[in-house]
């Protein structure tokens, strides 16, 4: 039974701590995809597939970045070019990352995808708050020296 005087507990009677460092080592997967040169992260966990060939089927009156709908195995599926939507000339070589948050999905329309990266969390740094954009969520350096630019997707597929 433990002394109520006793102002200082013992080494030998102290609760394990938590070991050190684990949140500060967490990890998360990004896809690497690139968009006009620059080199966009996008949680692997949001990411459904990748296709490099399939038609997009246009539609009127929605906004001008939004390319049209694709049919993915009987799911109807809204396309958006990522370069268009960051205010970029659109391009003619690409391919769509669908990407789902709960049960929403998106085409994403990208110039290509790189690879899959391991990235501390405590490297992702917040964008300049002079950046107007806000899809974009964070940004780091990748070890080869690259910048990766973290795309929101939640504020894409709600925006």
């Amino acid at each position: 039974m433990p002394d109520e005087n006793v102002l200082f507990a013992r080494e030998s009677d102290a609760v394990p701590a938590v070991e050190e460092g684990t949140a500060e080592n967490q990890t998360s997967k990004y896809l690497i995809c690139i968009s006009d040169g620059l080199l966009y992260g996008i949680d692997a966990e949001h990411v459904e597939t990748i296709i490099t060939d399939h038609t997009i089927t246009r539609l009127p009156r929605v906004p001008h970045y939004v390319r049209g709908i694709i049919n993915l195995r009987g799911q109807i599926i809204p396309v958006i070019d990522i370069r268009l939507r960051l205010g970029k000339p659109q391009a003619d070589e690409n391919c769509i990352m669908v990407v789902n948050e709960g049960s929403e999905s998106m085409g994403i329309l990208v110039d290509g995808v790189d690879k899959m990266v391991d990235v501390l969390q405590r490297s992702i740094l917040p964008m300049p708050t002079q950046n107007p954009q806000k899809l974009i969520s964070g940004m780091c350096s990748l070890p080869d020296g690259k910048t990766l630019l973290i795309l929101d997707c939640s504020l894409l597929l709600h925006e």
